[in-house]
Order: structure tokens, then C-alpha cells, then sequence
């Protein structure tokens, strides 16, 4: 089954979203430093997958070019407001609290979907049946979705729909993707999307820890610049 791997990952989300809804009284403290710790995590895991490019100078111009289109599209503004709908839509569920399934979407949908995992994730699934990368990632996001559920409310269990659509498209898509991709470039392509990718989670982390005030789906276009960038410098050598 191509979608079982997306499917577990989704499912995984939304059961972490409903156990840590209810645990939404947990004291303020223990949330902020629960909040503050996952935002260390998230940091370090952006190191860690930055590291990964073995382009640095492709990997800036995709994050520069990619910011420029991100702030012309105004793509957190548009996050922001489909969130906001969502909330209007779902206003008994989110109990009045303005903003806070907006903030909860935005948060949980750019942590769950930025970064390369979910696209290896993806092509295994599709070209092999290999689910096992997409099993590993719904540990982790089943676990960041309790606590995120704990702090951002009802809106982190939304983010299942993107991450939903984001890894299914890949995976049934991955098997026209190996006729026109060699397994080379598709190796430096998946090293260079996690090096991109790295940056916007670091970016995640540090928001997270109050440090930053980065709009980090404005990033989000730097990840197709940094395909086309790769393909474009394989067509030229």
C-alpha cells in the first residue's frame, strides 16, 4: 500500500494533538519550559540537517531567492489566514481564544512538513514500498504534536491535512519521478533540500525559543529554488 506510511504519520499527528489537548492543564511554567526545550531540539535538529548541503553557496542563493518570492507571495500572511478561517469555521472547539488554532496550524504544519525526511520519507514509500522512514518520522511528529497540543491548542491537529496531502502527492508521484531523475542527481537533490530545509527548522527553534520572530513560510519557495537550482547545474556539467 503506497499510503500507508502517510497514513501512519497522519494518524499519529492527530492522536498527539487529541492526548495533549487533553492535557491542557498542565501550569504555564512547565509549559513554557517544555515549549523551550522542544524549541532546542528543533534547533539543533536544523544544525544537524544544514550540515547536510555540500553546497553552501547553492544553498544560500535557494534561501535568498527563495525569501524574495516567499515576502512577495506573502505566504505566512496567507498561512496566518487560512488558520484564521479554520478558527471561525471551529470557534466552539478553539473555546474563544482568538488566534490560537491559527498559530497552532502555522507552527505545527511548517515543523511537520519542512525538511527532507517526509520527502525521503515519501519516495520510499512509493518506489519501493519502504515505509519505514515515514514510520520513524510519525514518532517524532506524534510526539511533537502532544506537546505542541499542550501549548498552541486544537490548531496543531489541522497540520495533519497538509502533511496528509504533502506526503501523498510525493509518494504516488515518486513513481514517474525515477524515469526522469538518476539516482545521482536524486541523492544530491535530497542533500541539498535537507540542507535548505535545516535552515528554515532552525529557524522554527529559535521562534520557539522567543529568540527570533523569523516568518519562516516565507522561506518556503527556497525549496523549489533549490531543485531547480540542482538540476539546473547537473544539466550544466
Amino acid at each position: 500500500m503506497v499510503l500507508l506510511g502517510t497514513l501512519v504519520n497522519t494518524v499519529a499527528i492527530i492522536i498527539g494533538s487529541l492526548i495533549g489537548i487533553s492535557f491542557n492543564k498542565i501550569p504555564d511554567k512547565v509549559k513554557t519550559t517544555v515549549t523551550h526545550s522542544m524549541g532546542l531540539a528543533v534547533a539543533i535538529l536544523g544544525v544537524q540537517m544544514g550540515f547536510k548541503s555540500q553546497h553552501t553557496l547553492l544553498m544560500i542563493g535557494s534561501l535568498a531567492l527563495g525569501c524574495v518570492i516567499g515576502e512577495w507571495l506573502d505566504l505566512e500572511e496567507k498561512l496566518n489566514k487560512l488558520g484564521l478561517w479554520i478558527e471561525v469555521k471551529f470557534s466552539r472547539i478553539s473555546k474563544g481564544k482568538k488566534g490560537s488554532i491559527a498559530q497552532g496550524f502555522v507552527t505545527a504544519t511548517l515543523v511537520f512538513v519542512v525538511g527532507a525526511m517526509g520527502i525521503v520519507g515519501a519516495l520510499d514509500s512509493g518506489l519501493s514500498g519502504d515505509h519505514r522512514v515515514l514510520f520513524t518520522k510519525a514518532m517524532l511528529d506524534g510526539f511533537f504534536s502532544l506537546i505542541f497540543a499542550t501549548q498552541l491548542g486544537i490548531g496543531v491537529i489541522f497540520s495533519a491535512i497538509p502533511v496528509f496531502l504533502y506526503e501523498g502527492i510525493i509518494a504516488l508521484a515518486a513513481t514517474f519521478i525515477v524515469h526522469f531523475i538518476p539516482v545521482p542527481v536524486m541523492k544530491e537533490l535530497l542533500n541539498e533540500i535537507t540542507g535548505v530545509g535545516g535552515v528554515m527548522i532552525l529557524a522554527i527553534g529559535l521562534n520557539m525559543l522567543n529568540l527570533t520572530k523569523i516568518k519562516t513560510a516565507n522561506m518556503l519557495p527556497g525549496i523549489v529554488i533549490c531543485v531547480m537550482l540542482v538540476l539546473l547545474t547537473q544539466l550544466i556539467h
